[in-house]
């Protein structure tokens, strides 16, 4: 079975919350961020769901637009 992060089932404080901002507007992994914020992957997808927070990368193009 699988260890729980460290922070299961706590609630989620200023910090945490400031945190997964940064760490969101710095495109960093959504799995790199669960690790630093001691949290499931699932969980760090809902809280920035909830307050809305985008975990898409910022500098990536659209998979769609190459030149032919």
């Amino acid at each position: 079975m699988a260890k729980t992060p460290k922070n299961h089932r706590k609630d989620w404080t200023r910090r945490d919350l400031s945190e997964l901002k940064r760490l969101a507007t710095q495109n960093t992994p959504t799995r790199v961020v669960a690790l630093k914020l001691g949290r499931s992957t699932e969980s760090i997808y809902q809280k920035a769901s909830i307050e809305g927070v985008s975990l898409r990368p910022k500098h990536q193009s659209p998979y769609n637009r190459r030149k032919k």
